[in-house]
């Protein structure tokens, strides 16, 4: 009898803990939505994988190494893009700030540190010469930066993101979108888990999703 109760007290401790760890079967209008009205992708036979996101979110620097390991493993199978948000002008800063490093190919390099700086750093990063003091100590040439920051290519990707997040309806992040047809987050993936379920098994319920989701738009695609 005290083994068995024992063993039951094992149970009722693992037992939320396998359940947000369960492999999920996602459903539409539940982990993710099926959009009403699908958005042009340019991925070729890659799917397309959107990621909404500003570098100031703090669920957005959670979930982005999470990110960066679930797109090695997915390969030749998708093309990540990323979009920065703008909220105010504040936030236009950082989303120049992305757009000003990917043209300058200086994206990969820098793109984690930004949020280092941020959430580690506790810089704000939402003034222009804050932002051009940042890149130089970086080793980015100042005045480059500032021009291209300035320049109406970046003008005109601010412009890009904004019809995006017009066309997605998008009004929280991180936002994944999937070859233009699916929509999914962390906290959406997570709606069949436990309310207390972590941050972490949150992320991992998007992935899960995600995983679903690109092997559907790839059947689709046959």
């Amino acid at each position: 009898m005290q083994v068995f109760r024992r063993l039951m007290c094992l149970i009722a401790v693992l037992a939320p803990m396998l359940a947000a760890a369960a492999p999920i079967n996602p459903q539409p209008g539940v982990e993710y939505v099926v959009l009403p009205t699908p958005q042009n992708t340019d991925t070729g036979k890659k799917i397309e994988v959107i990621e909404f996101f500003a570098y100031y979110c703090p669920h957005c620097n959670a979930f982005e190494p999470e990110l960066n390991a679930w797109v090695k493993k997915q390969g030749e199978r998708i093309v990540l893009k990323r979009v920065p948000i703008a909220l105010n002008e504040d936030v236009l800063v950082q989303q120049k700030l992305y757009f000003t490093l990917q043209a300058m190919g200086e994206l990969d390099r820098l793109h984690q540190k930004v949020y280092d700086a941020i959430h580690k750093e506790r810089l704000r990063m939402n003034r222009d010469e804050m932002v051009f003091d940042w890149v130089a100590k970086q080793g980015v040439d100042r005045q480059k930066f500032a021009d291209t920051f300035r320049s109406f290519g970046v003008a005109a990707a601010v412009r890009r993101a904004k019809a995006m997040m017009d066309a997605y309806k998008i009004d929280y992040w991180p936002r994944i979108i999937i070859d233009g047809r699916f929509q999914t987050s962390p906290s959406q993936a997570a709606a069949t888990l436990p309310d207390s379920v972590s941050e972490a098994e949150q992320n991992k319920a998007a992935l899960q999703v995600m995983d679903v989701l690109v092997s559907k738009a790839i059947s689709e695609k046959k």
